[in-house]
């Protein structure tokens, strides 16, 4: 069995980081993804979808300081289903959200990312590039910020 999430998204919010009784970060924040199509009459539609975001530790810690709402950023991850019990009106309510174990910031320092995000923050926070010739990250920098040139490796699709 697999469950296996792979998004490339902007966030609609800056994220939102709690902290545990025991001291753990937890970072929530929502993600939308377009798909693009053409409709029965030839025309072509937009559909938007939005995912929520749960991330935790020092990735958590790490998105709090470097995304802020608008950054194109690259997740994998799980889905996670929660229920519970409306106070209102007593009816079982489901949420589906995707917990993250990866991030890579995309496009540059003008796509709503801080100054200087993906340098040096850790790992899973590394920039990175979109291979999607429909998706515009915005420009590209010539080098890594490891000092290389950017590799096949380095693109996540």
């Amino acid at each position: 069995m697999v469950n296996r999430v792979t998004l490339v998204g902007r966030l609609g919010k800056d994220p939102e980081t709690r902290y545990t009784s025991g001291g753990q970060a937890v970072c929530n924040f929502s993600v939308a993804t377009d798909e693009t199509y053409k409709d029965r009459a030839g025309q072509r539609q937009k559909r938007t979808e939005w995912h929520r975001i749960v991330m935790w530790g020092k990735l958590a810690e790490i998105a709090q300081q470097y995304l802020k709402k608008g950054a194109l950023v690259y997740l994998e991850g799980r889905i996670q289903s929660r229920q519970w019990e409306d106070k209102r009106d007593g009816q079982k309510k489901t949420a589906f959200e995707i917990v993250a174990d990866t991030m890579k910031m995309l496009g540059g320092r003008g796509e709503g990312a801080a100054a200087g995000a993906g340098m040096g923050g850790g790992p899973g926070a590394s920039q990175g590039r979109s291979a999607d010739s429909d998706f515009d990250a915005g420009p590209i920098p010539e080098e890594h910020p490891s000092g290389g040139e950017i590799s096949d490796e380095d693109i996540p699709f």
